[in-house]
């Protein structure tokens, strides 16, 4: 079962005007932030505290804003962060309505195999300092791909159409050059 791409583009786009609309702009990489003072504070209570004026922490990052970051990881149950969880939860109920995804294509996709070879360690390996490296220029940039890209051009902001274009200017080359072998 497949979705055509016209369909799924008017609904991540009606899914994007009713998440503007109704809540705020759709981003996620701080979230992975939170989770991390979740974790934290779950070790050591003294990370974030509650103060007359809201809450604090002895971290910088988490305590900026007014103790903002501070205040969601006391309460993580907030849309920002249920939108994360929800975004796991549906791609693994998409994958399930599609009647899954094999045990082979999990370990090791046919495209990887084709251009890497067949080590599951190196796949996960790679996959892991990749997303270390996005995640990093996400949050140095103050914001991540959903943030910047989709809601900022959702928004007709000058900053999202260029973030967009140097994006796909980056990650088309770079595509071409590491997957030269089709499955």
């Amino acid at each position: 079962m497949t979705l055509d791409w016209k369909i799924g583009g008017l609904a991540l786009g009606l899914v994007f005007f009713l998440a503007v609309l109704l809540v705020k702009p759709i981003g996620v990489s701080t979230q992975f932030v939170i989770l991390d003072g979740v974790l934290w504070d779950a070790v050591n209570p003294a990370v974030v505290t509650q103060t007359t004026d809201g809450f604090a922490s002895t971290n910088a990052y988490l305590d900026k804003s007014g103790g903002k970051y501070a205040k969601a990881v006391s309460n993580p149950l907030n849309y920002s962060f249920v939108f994360v969880l929800a975004m796991v939860i549906g791609g693994a109920l998409s994958a399930w309505t599609r009647g899954g995804v094999g045990a082979a294509e999990r370990r090791n996709p046919a495209l990887w195999q084709a251009n890497f070879g067949d080590s599951p360690v190196k796949r996960y390996a790679v996959a892991f300092v990749g997303g270390f490296i996005v995640l990093y220029g996400a949050r140095l940039a103050g914001g991540c791909t959903s943030g910047h890209m989709m809601s900022g051009m959702m928004q007709t902001a000058v900053s999202g159409y260029l973030f967009a274009a140097g994006a796909f200017a980056a990650a088309v080359p770079t595509a071409l050059m590491l997957y030269k072998e089709e499955a």
